[in-house]
């Protein structure tokens, strides 16, 4: 049985948004946010898939006596840099849906 037109075209529209959101999430596999803390001692890199790339520590921050304060320089680091890559993954995905909110999506 023949769907109707609507169908039909709400099934493209599907289908076009799907292929949309396969081609962004590659895209974001490519795109790099940085932050950094403690003033640029420690700078960590992720991509919009979330994946840390690089974390860069300042020679002058490692203290054999004071470890502690380097693992938390680390620690906000990445927090922040995960944090603004999945601010960019929510941007583009706000673009592609148009604003809508899509539960599980990303």
């Amino acid at each position: 049985m023949p769907q109707p037109p609507n169908m039909q075209q709400m099934m493209k529209q599907v289908q076009q948004m799907q292929a949309d959101m396969a081609k962004a999430q590659e895209e974001l596999k490519s795109q790099v946010v940085e932050a950094s803390a403690g003033g640029g001692t420690v700078t960590v890199k992720v991509t919009g898939d979330l994946e840390v790339v690089e974390v860069k520590i300042d020679p002058g921050a490692v203290d054999p006596d004071d470890v502690e304060m380097l693992q938390d320089l680390v620690v906000t680091a990445v927090r922040e840099a995960i944090e603004k890559a999945t601010a960019m993954r929510a941007e583009r995905m706000k673009d592609l849906t148009g604003g809508m909110s899509i539960p599980g999506l990303f």
